[in-house]
């Protein structure tokens, strides 16, 4: 027997003084966790410089991507049958206990496994978070709320690389992982008083067969994307073992689900056009916009000379942008309960976007860099709010934990994919560039006092090709987001009811 969520049975007014707490936790919890992805992001060019490794730094993000992707169906699962606030307080505990570990790494190997316990626990807050939302409200009361957290969303991942910054220049990079823990200790707080603890009716069955399939699948296909054809021929034995082993999970992972009796990702969800149509597409555009993220500091600092601080105020314009959207979006909706054009649109937007950043060089300008950037964050926003709004309003109650979980979770796979597979076009593309120009160096420590040292026709000719090793990046993403828009067009609206 499913639990019933630790929400009221009939969703509170808006005035409501126990709801107001509830949603207040919500967005304190969000913010933690999406803080977590990118508090790193202006980091990385120098922790790179510490602890070497250049060709490994988009497992820093990866690592974190992908324990996210596994751990947001499993909490979503975990938070339907035994209830929201458990299983959120249990996720900040796990996410604390990475943060600790990230603090205090000797060494990469170190950082990338604490940032994989770490994102393991923000997973599960992002998704339990807005299921929260889902039973408390009804549909398009919903849609505002969760075009707001898309909001906190967005001014989460602004904080994140300007205090990321700040603590580079000021504390040094093990500070960074410290930050978030005054805020984690809040949002526990808030939980136990905003939510009342439910204990299930009777002892639900865990899927743990379904949900370790689920982790294989998805690591080795991130593992596949990140080493094939660079780390390791196609043709390698162990590729090819690698490959296998993938395809043996996935499928052993839909025979279980098909027969379990709480599937931790039921297959059902995507017989409904809005689940996989929304999980299609949000895998496409989370290939973009983390691909974005981890690379533009890396243009600005390396290529243009910023600070940290400076190249993580320069993501600034694309917050602006992703918030901007997001909140006018759940509006739109809460006002209209419609919903289908603004992905359609906003992903038109992302392609040019992306085409446009393709073109970025040595001697590109800042203005045309932050208009490009804000073009990227109003073609991501309608994707936070609409996203969920869609699914929620097409899955049964029962499943509003899980469903939701789908969303981020494809999303998510898309920034692991997009984080390894650009990492390895980028990591491709500068060995290639600068072959015989830093006679000695290592290319996985260059930084811009590096380059900074080499004699001026050196220093030229290294920006330029650190700068081409970055343009197939972009152009992929460009190419990748037009296939969303093609997506989109595919959703079939329901419009969203009043009660």
């Amino acid at each position: 027997m499913t639990a019933t969520p630790d929400a009221m049975e009939h969703p509170a007014s808006p005035g409501d003084a126990r709801l107001r707490m509830a949603i207040w936790a919500v967005a304190v919890t969000l913010f933690v966790a999406s803080t977590g992805q990118t508090i790193v992001s202006t980091a990385l060019p120098v922790i790179t410089a510490d602890l070497g490794g250049l060709d490994r730094m988009s497992w820093v993000v990866t690592a974190y991507l992908l324990a996210s992707t596994v751990g947001a169906p499993v909490f979503g699962k975990l938070g339907d049958l035994f209830g929201r606030k458990a299983v959120l307080q249990g996720g900040l505990g796990v996410f604390t206990l990475g943060a600790l570990i990230c603090g205090v790494a000797p060494s990469m190997e170190v950082l990338i496994a604490g940032r994989a316990v770490q994102g393991l626990g923000g997973g599960g807050l992002i998704v339990v978070s807005m299921a929260v939302v889902a039973d408390l409200l009804p549909p398009r009361e919903r849609s505002r709320v969760q075009g707001a957290l898309g909001g906190v969303f967005g001014l989460s991942t602004v904080i994140g690389p300007l205090v990321g910054g700040f603590l580079v220049q000021s504390l040094g990079w093990h500070w960074i992982f410290f930050a978030n823990l005054p805020v984690v200790a809040l949002a526990w707080v808030v939980l136990q008083s905003a939510l009342e603890r439910h204990t299930p009716d009777a002892r639900p069955r865990i899927d743990v067969a379904g949900a370790a399939l689920l982790a294989a699948s998805l690591s080795g296909l991130v593992l596949v994307s990140s080493l094939g054809g660079t780390a390791l021929d196609w043709s390698a034995p162990v590729m090819l073992a690698l490959i296998g082993a993938t395809l043996v999970a996935l499928a052993g992972f839909l025979v279980v689900e098909s027969r379990a009796e709480e599937p931790v990702l039921p297959l059902s969800l995507f017989r409904l056009n809005a689940v996989w149509v929304v999980n299609a597409s949000g895998l496409l555009v989370g290939m973009a916009m983390f691909g974005t993220i981890t690379f533009l500091p890396l243009y600005l600092q390396v290529v243009q000379g910023l600070s940290p601080v400076l190249s993580g105020m320069l993501l600034l314009p694309m917050m602006a942008g992703l918030i901007g959207a997001s909140v006018v979006s759940g509006r739109v909706m809460g006002r209209t309960g419609r919903y289908k054009l603004m992905p359609v649109l906003s992903t038109a937007l992302l392609a040019f976007a992306m085409l446009g950043l393709s073109r970025l060089g040595a001697d590109t300008p800042l203005w045309l860099v932050v208009a490009l950037m804000t073009a990227t964050g109003l073609g991501i926003g309608p994707m936070m709010s609409v996203g969920v709004a869609a699914i929620q309003n097409a899955v049964p109650r029962a499943m509003l934990g899980v469903g939701t979980a789908s969303a981020n979770m494809f999303r998510l796979i898309g920034g692991s994919l997009g984080t390894s597979i650009f990492g390895a076009v980028f990591g491709a593309g500068l060995a290639h560039n600068l072959a015989g120009r830093i006679e000695g160096a290592d290319l996985g420590a260059i930084s811009r006092e590096t380059v900074m040292a080499l004699d001026p026709a050196t220093r030229e000719s290294v920006l330029s090709g650190f700068a081409a090793a970055l343009g197939p990046i972009f152009l992929l993403a460009a190419g990748i987001a037009a296939l969303a828009f093609a997506v989109t067009l595919l959703l079939r609206e329901v419009p969203l009811g009043e009660g």
